[in-house]
């Protein structure tokens, strides 16, 4: 019935019907192509050397999981664990050949064993278990994520010398994520067409009762179906390290929905049974090319991810238009003649884009490039009041000098933040301003910018291991032990307190937990009954402090590693914050000073945080001019009280 309503269309449409057809077939890239002509005809730093193969490497660690997660969605399962599996497995690899001082070679045997590993329990849960898919995944998310996290003990291991070379080029050009891509994306088609247990995916996918009856043994063929899902993730694990210089327990967070969004977008059903490699190859590409080109034209990081959202919806869509429409589905056993078409569609596509993205390009280039000065702010995120705070302070300075200024948004992910750093670079901008998510993370994208001759300044945090022209920042660790002093002295220097500490492993919950230890090793009569992350949220704040108060009622001080954080501990505290419990916050938040004037939170140790946007833009104007700036710009910490709240600006 398909089969005749598939050529009745194609022949009553004739040629149109063709076009509609091919389109149809080919919604995924259509889309691509038209993505990478609008981003060619809206900025002209797109389609530079330089971009293109940014967007590549963008690319890389969400293709090669989105491979791996492709094997099971063709099955009609779902893997939500991948992006947890790639950071354990990174991390396995790290710490068996630092801490461990396991050769290199097996560490990274291990890591891959570490995939499978997860892989497996995921299918005999499933299998054997009865499970759902999206609930036994969802376990192993959690599972790998508290392992990876147990393992490096919430701080990032520095990666193997070795193993960080697949972070590097070929000829000081080709980046290696791009050929590990390639070579993962060529094993997952090899898998997929032209192997048995490929067959017996897209049999499962299709109908699992028929492929039982058929005598596939369905229950070990899931088994491996999981575990090939893990291999993938591992290597995508390994690939995102190399690229910065170290295992971070936190990394790849959300990847697993970036992986999925991939292969649908790619032209896989989420009921199973069709899917390809280069269509999710084609699904990670347009997810990068709209993250670079969004960046490049300065959109905002929230309405990124509106677009996106939109744009994995419309995927979806089509695919439900394209079934309606009778269009070929993508399964195994494809004929030659098909191949070929393929090959023959790929090829028009190619030539098209070419010759359209080459005309824009002309447009371009004719354009005048004198303008005002280009600069670029990358904040580990904009989620807390204190970086809004930075940038509105940038901003406000930016405009006053004169300035365009380009600001992103990395939400607390060290390898979303790489790729904004390495988009600034390939946009050629005067200079860079970088708040690091962590310190040794952005290394390998600041030194591709001093590479590039761009002058970068680091804001609130420094980068390890690579040079920028100068730091502007408080000292986490000396402001962690004025916060300690002051609860300390608030006390008398007696009682028990407990401890919020901020995102594991991002730097600043290191150094203000160092700061926090250092000043209270003073006050010998003061005990810390407990320390828990709450990750810098207000509401995890609110529900960790709910939960130390029900083992700790007697608590009579908190110290938390921000405002946000103390602000939901006094939530939690009720009636006791600023009476019988004392809190003591950090960044001195428009919040947190209103909560000090309140008298719910005792002091706020505040960081000034628009004086530090205003000044690296200042640092960042005069190391573009080329004039001498000072290695380190110190703009000090103050402990803010009601007694002094008053005369206090940040």
């Amino acid at each position: 019935m398909a089969t005749d309503t598939l050529k009745s269309t194609t022949g009553a449409g004739g040629a149109s019907g063709g076009l509609r057809r091919l389109l149809l077939d080919n919604g995924a890239l259509t889309a691509l192509i038209v993505l990478v002509i609008a981003m060619s005809a809206l900025s002209g730093d797109f389609l530079t050397t330089d971009n293109l193969l940014n967007v590549g490497v963008q690319a890389a660690v969400t293709a090669i999981l989105a491979f791996g997660v492709t094997f099971v969605i063709v099955s009609a399962g779902i893997d939500l664990s991948v992006g947890s599996v790639a950071a354990l497995s990174a991390t396995v690899l790290a710490w068996s050949a630092t801490s461990a001082g396991v050769p290199v070679v097996l560490a990274v045997l291990l890591a891959i064993a570490t995939g499978i590993v997860c892989g497996l329990v995921n299918g005999i849960l499933i299998s054997y278990g009865k499970l759902p898919p999206f609930i036994a995944t969802l376990a192993m998310l959690s599972v790998a994520r508290g392992l990876s996290l147990v393992i490096s003990e919430g701080s990032p291991i520095a990666f193997p010398d070795s193993v960080s070379h697949l972070g590097d080029t070929l000829g000081g050009w080709l980046p290696v994520p791009v050929l590990v891509m390639i070579v993962m994306g060529l094993i997952a088609a090899f898998v997929l067409g032209r192997t048995y247990i490929g067959r017996s995916m897209y049999a499962i996918g299709g109908n699992e009762e028929a492929a039982r009856l058929s005598g596939l043994r369905v229950k070990k063929q899931k088994l491996a179906i999981y575990a090939f899902s893990g291999v993938f993730a591992a290597v995508a694990g390994v690939v995102l390290a190399a690229r910065l210089s170290s295992a971070q327990p936190q990394a790849a967070d959300g990847y697993e929905l970036d992986a999925i969004a991939a292969v649908v977008i790619g032209g896989a059903s989420l009921a199973g049974g069709t899917g390809k490699a280069s269509g999710t190859l084609i699904g990670a590409l347009i997810l990068a090319v709209l993250r670079n080109g969004l960046n490049l034209l300065n959109v905002s990081a929230f309405w990124q991810q509106v677009v996106i959202g939109v744009v994995i919806a419309l995927a979806v869509l089509f695919d439900t238009l394209r079934r309606k429409a009778g269009a070929t589905p993508v399964a195994a056993g494809a004929s030659g003649g098909g191949k070929g078409r393929q090959a023959a569609t790929y090829g028009l596509a190619a030539v098209v884009t070419v010759a359209i993205v080459g005309a824009t390009s002309f447009l371009h280039n004719g354009s005048s490039s004198a303008s005002a000065p280009k600069m670029g702010l990358s904040l580990s995120t904009l989620n807390n009041p204190f970086f809004v705070q930075i940038r509105a302070g940038a901003q406000a300075e930016a405009k006053r000098l004169g300035i365009d200024l380009t600001v992103t948004d990395a939400q607390n992910d060290a390898s979303q933040q790489a790729n904004q750093l390495q988009n600034f670079t390939s946009s050629n901008l005067g200079a860079i301003i970088v708040n690091p998510v962590d310190s040794d993370a952005a290394s390998n994208s600041v030194k591709a910018a001093d590479k590039a001759k761009i002058p970068v300044v680091a804001v609130d945090r420094t980068v390890n291991n690579a040079a920028v022209d100068t730091l502007v920042a408080s000292d986490n660790v000396a402001g962690g032990e004025l916060a300690a002093k002051s609860i300390a002295e608030k006390l008398g220097g007696e009682g028990k307190i407990v401890i919020l500490q901020g995102q594991a492993g991002t730097s600043a919950a290191r150094e203000r937990a160092e700061g926090f230890a250092k000043g209270l090793k003073a006050y010998p009569g003061i005990r810390v009954v407990a320390q828990q992350p709450a990750d810098f949220d207000r509401t995890k704040g609110l529900d960790v402090m709910s939960n130390l108060l029900q083992a700790h009622p007697d608590v009579q001080g908190v110290i938390a590693a921000n405002d946000e954080m103390a602000l939901g501990a006094i939530k939690a505290l009720g009636s006791k914050a600023g009476t019988s419990v004392s809190v003591v916050g950090f960044d001195g938040t428009p919040d947190g000073l209103k909560a000090v004037e309140g008298g719910t939170l005792y002091a706020s140790v505040a960081q000034q945080p628009s004086q530090l946007g205003k000044i690296a833009v200042d640092n960042a104007l005069k190391a573009l001019q080329g004039k001498e700036v000072e290695q380190t710009v110190k703009v000090p910490v103050k402990v803010v009280t009601k007694e002094n709240v008053a005369g206090f600006s940040g």
